[in-house]
């Protein structure tokens, strides 16, 4: 069986050792860097099934790492780990690349579920159809139900629908989501995310002011949870 692989970039020592001790008793096998410069040079070299790094970095910071990455064309997901406040930081880090964070102080359960839940969603491969819920996204038909029942959706709204439910559990903000789903529309804002996700809402969560799929991120975007 795969043991899954870890790079953790922290210069930290207290918070990279605690990282690797519980990752590692989680059977993950754990590669360690301290500044960003050298963790780019081991996710480069010896590319890991998944990266935790903090976002302020030595000789290279979490965004530097990014473009890096990005430049050498590596898929390979990211989780950043922040500190509170810094949501212009995040915003940035996940425009260049990184799929999701975790604010400091943080639980390490929440860390590992989070490593766990892009592990499966990787190894899934591509998929046409979507269970969440009581709801059943077809791609290929181009319909979603929900209860068994149709639902019928604008073309935006199916739009939205179809890019959330491909990246289960990125943070996506309000400008990645402008341009996977508008394009190059000039005539639309951030106000325009949020009118489509609350008339979507509307038609697929059990309780549209308790959503439990689309998730809002307080001034990050959204997250699409299909658990």
């Amino acid at each position: 069986m795969h043991q899954a692989s870890i790079l953790i970039i922290e210069d930290d020592p207290a918070m990279r050792r605690g990282l690797k001790d519980n990752l590692e008793a989680q059977n993950f096998r754990v590669q360690l860097a301290h500044d960003g410069r050298a963790g780019l040079s081991v996710a480069l070299a010896n590319p890991p099934d998944r990266l935790v790094r903090d976002m302020m970095l030595p000789k290279m910071n979490g965004c530097e790492i990014g473009r890096g990455l990005r430049a050498k064309q590596l898929d390979l997901p990211i989780i950043m780990l922040t500190a509170k406040g810094h949501e212009e930081d995040i915003i940035r880090g996940l425009e260049l690349g990184a799929d999701d964070y975790v604010t400091k102080p943080f639980s390490i359960r929440e860390l590992i579920a989070r490593v766990r839940s892009f592990l499966r969603r990787r190894g899934a491969g591509p998929s046409t159809v979507f269970q969440f819920g009581e709801c059943k996204l077809d791609l290929a038909a181009h319909k979603i139900f929900r209860a068994g029942q149709e639902v019928a959706l604008t073309t935006k709204e199916f739009r939205l629908l179809e890019f959330f439910a491909r990246r289960p559990g990125r943070a996506l903000t309000r400008d990645q989501i402008l341009d996977g789903v508008w394009g190059t529309d000039i005539m639309v804002n951030d106000r325009s995310v949020d009118r489509c996700v609350t008339t979507l809402r509307a038609k697929i969560e059990a309780d549209p002011h308790h959503p439990a799929f689309i998730q809002t991120i307080r001034d990050i975007g959204y997250r699409f949870d299909r658990s």
